[in-house]
């Protein structure tokens, strides 16, 4: 039996373009009530908000996810505005492609902080209120370079291998709570950022970010006892993809 997503919410980071807005506009039009977390660029997300308005309830809260005062403050606002929330995104992320001996403190710190820091501890913030949901579910968007060592990646990769960790850790103390927790590793997906750090390439090929909110969706609706711990999703053309 497939779970009713209606009138559940969701709180997702990264939500401003790519894999973020098709996950946003996925699960709005299931119905689900959606909270826009973090992130500076206005623009980007008020147009997703836009969207996810024509079919469900939407709160934008706007901020500097690397704030951990902010991660604290804001998940209290989104349970404040829809009394719960029933499914945590971990999507926010950035990359670097650079060779290993030019990669700087300030680089490592970054990328570290990012993709591994904010999901770690925005999960904390959220634990809480997932407890309370019949349907808890965490979903990281970790990549495929989170299994393979790609070469100009090496901070990228390892701060994607902490996500994988965490991941798997979480998974196992929090299952008996009733807490599923899931990662999705994609590989080459055609975002807005891979169409302007990589002019050359076309969508030929490359998995769109549609389809990996139809993942998402997919987690979500099918949950029961039998558990997919994670999901590796590779291009066409399987060949390192470096931006």
């Amino acid at each position: 039996m497939k779970t009713n997503l209606e009138n559940r919410t969701v709180l997702l980071t990264g939500a401003g373009g790519g894999i973020g807005q098709a996950i946003a506009v996925k699960l709005a039009a299931q119905g689900m009530k959606t909270i826009l977390f973090g992130g500076n660029n206005l623009e980007k997300l008020n147009k997703t908000r836009e969207i996810v308005e024509k079919h469900t309830s939407c709160l934008m809260l706007p901020g500097d996810l690397t704030d951990m005062e902010f991660l604290s403050s804001g998940v209290k606002k989104a349970v404040e505005k829809f009394g719960s929330i029933d499914v945590l995104i971990n999507n926010a992320g950035m990359t670097l492609n650079a060779p290993f001996e030019k990669v700087t403190v300030e680089d490592f710190d970054k990328l570290m902080t990012v993709n591994a820091k904010v999901p770690f501890f925005l999960t904390q913030n959220v634990i809480p209120y997932l407890k309370n949901s019949d349907m808890a579910t965490i979903i990281n968007i970790a990549s495929v370079v989170g299994h393979s060592g790609y070469p100009f990646q090496s901070i990228y990769s390892a701060s994607k291998h902490a996500m994988l960790g965490m991941t798997k850790s979480i998974a196992s103390e929090y299952y008996k709570e009733n807490i599923r927790v899931h990662a999705i590793s994609p590989g080459g997906v055609y975002t807005d950022m891979v169409k302007i750090s990589r002019p050359d390439l076309t969508p030929d090929g490359m998995i769109m970010p549609e389809e990996i909110a139809d993942i998402v969706f997919f987690f979500l609706a099918n949950r029961g006892n039998a558990v997919v711990d994670e999901i590796i999703v590779h291009r066409v053309n399987k060949e390192p993809f470096l931006v």
